[in-house]
């Protein structure tokens, strides 16, 4: 694959653990703000994650995954692990995120972990680690309209119970995404 010609992120396994925040970043990313990337191990990972602390939602994940795939044209990293044992990280274990990365041609990492994902590492292969928060304002700064309503779509689509532009905002704030939760104070109305 050449690489997208949109800006291209994979999103870490613990970006995509809590649906909140999964559904912020795929909502833009289906709106074609961003490219959104993974790999089934990092799909394996969330997944498992989540059955070890909520086993009730065991059997409707498979049907999340399916649903992430089709939503998210060419979503799936599968050319990266070859590349798995070259790298170094902190943390060996986070060396497949970083592969998917440079085979995937991403220009970031989504994560929470930072600390994991040296910037002095990443930049030799032109890719930066972001915070969700951080990455989630970048959107809303380069493309303002498009992502306000894709988050506008998003709340609409949270009906069981309704959201109003405040609970949705208390929502967004909750899964550690302050800065954004403080920019959508400031324009609840167009959400």
């Amino acid at each position: 694959m050449a690489g997208s010609s949109l800006f291209t992120a994979i999103l870490d396994a613990n970006v995509l653990y809590p649906a909140p925040l999964r559904d912020v970043l795929l909502s833009l990313a289906a709106a074609g703000l961003f490219h959104a990337r993974w790999t089934s191990d990092i799909a394996n990972e969330w997944q498992r994650n989540l059955i070890k602390n909520r086993p009730e939602l065991a059997d409707q994940l498979p049907k999340v995954a399916a649903a992430m795939e089709r939503a998210i044209p060419d979503c799936l990293i599968t050319s990266h692990t070859h590349l798995i044992d070259s790298l170094q990280l902190p943390d060996l274990g986070d060396r497949h995120v970083l592969a998917a990365a440079i085979a995937g041609h991403a220009d970031a990492i989504v994560t929470f972990n930072l600390k994991d994902f040296p910037a002095a590492i990443l930049a030799e292969h032109n890719i930066e680690a972001m915070h969700p928060d951080d990455f989630v304002m970048h959107q809303l700064e380069l493309r303002h309209i498009e992502a306000l309503t894709a988050l506008k779509n998003m709340r609409a689509r949270l009906n069981k119970p309704p959201y109003s532009p405040q609970d949705f905002i208390s929502l967004i704030e909750r899964n550690q995404l302050p800065l954004t939760a403080s920019f959508l104070r400031q324009v609840a109305s167009l959400i």
